[in-house]
């Protein structure tokens, strides 16, 4: 898929249309019964499979975690201390993993994601997270390894 850009305007261009039709469905989650007989976002997906799917697109090959694994892993990702695009960015309402909202940056403080307030994918800055309880805690930010694809 190429590079990205560093203002991330090129990872909203380059989306297919088919994501920004993506409902929110709850039970569509990474190892769930319902994503394991139909892959893929048509039928719906909760905020995990919605971002691991826009990093699959690009190239990137996250595996099925939940927010907490993928907060603790270290194989295959790292924190770091500001997100670039294509980076993964967990929310909660507090400093807790568990249960995180996780988006994409796409750069300039802006997070693509997908959550059942908004129903379809969405863009969203910083205040507008900071604004909601259930995400009012930004937990940080987590960068697949440049070989991730090769050890997942």
């Amino acid at each position: 898929m190429g590079a990205v850009g560093r203002d991330g305007d090129d990872v909203l261009e380059r989306l297919p249309d088919a994501f920004w039709r993506t409902p929110y469905v709850g039970a569509r989650f990474p190892g769930s019964p319902a994503v394991r007989d139909r892959p893929g976002l048509a039928e719906g997906a909760n905020c995990q499979l919605f971002a691991y799917e826009v990093l699959r697109h690009f190239g990137r090959a996250p595996r099925p975690w939940r927010s907490s694994d993928l907060w603790a892993d270290t194989l295959l990702t790292r924190r770091v201390p500001v997100g670039e695009p294509l980076d993964l960015v967990l929310f909660n309402a507090t400093r807790d993993p568990y249960g995180a909202h996780v988006g994409v940056v796409v750069g300039e403080g802006r997070v693509l994601h997908l959550c059942a307030e908004a129903g379809r994918p969405a863009v969203w800055g910083r205040a507008e997270f900071a604004a909601r309880e259930r995400y009012r805690t930004l937990i940080g930010f987590k960068r697949m390894a440049p070989d991730a694809a090769a050890r997942g």
